[in-house]
């Protein structure tokens, strides 16, 4: 019996190690979008077909994975503190890149008709993004370069922008002029590497 068992602790443990080795770790530079894509492979491709089938600018895309995980796949939010130290439940059930909730996250699924698409995945997560956008825009007529209103309406939701449940939380405010902020430096250097990032011709290896 206790070989057996030392068999069986041996396969869990392969198995989560098997796991971890299998999620992305996070960029070594956040701040740069353009070290981003030069790092993780292709991550360029999917940001741009992304933003080909949702016309949302990948700068403003990619600012809000910074916001919400910093590029994270497997990221949570912080649990509570009961009594200020012991760990308690998590807010919500946000996960992986987008932060996006379960619900959430099936509504894209049936959307889009990606029943595979994972939270932990980067190319489905910045389709995600590009889809809640767009259904902002269709919804709530947010221009979709108005990064500073649609993530507004991506942390309260359509029926809690339509509230203006926004006007209450100053600091959510200050956390959408931030995003606004890095989908501009985002933008801007963007301009500067995107010629770079191009996949190159047979002919341009010579």
């Amino acid at each position: 019996m206790k070989k057996i068992s030392s068999t069986y602790r041996v396969a869990a443990v392969a198995a989560a190690l098997s796991l971890t080795a299998c999620v992305t770790s996070p960029p070594e530079q956040v701040d740069n979008v353009c070290d981003i894509f030069r790092e993780k492979s292709g991550w360029y491709e999917d940001a741009k077909e992304s933003r080909a089938r949702w016309n949302v600018p990948m700068s403003v895309s990619m600012a809000f994975m910074y916001q919400e995980s910093r590029f994270v796949a497997t990221a949570k939010p912080p649990r509570k503190k009961l009594w200020g130290f012991i760990p308690g439940p998590r807010p919500s059930d946000s996960y992986g890149y987008s932060q996006a909730k379960e619900g959430t996250w099936e509504w894209y699924q049936k959307s889009t008709g990606n029943y595979g698409a994972d939270r932990d995945s980067f190319a489905d997560a910045i389709d995600f993004i590009g889809w809640y956008n767009h259904v902002s825009h269709q919804e709530l007529n947010i221009d979709k370069q108005d990064t500073f209103r649609l993530y507004l309406a991506y942390h309260e939701g359509h029926g809690g922008y339509r509230k203006q449940s926004y006007r209450s939380k100053k600091w959510l405010v200050d956390v959408a002029r931030k995003v606004d902020r890095q989908a501009q430096r985002y933008n801007s250097q963007l301009q500067e590497c995107s010629e770079e990032l191009e996949p190159r011709g047979w002919f341009d290896w010579w």
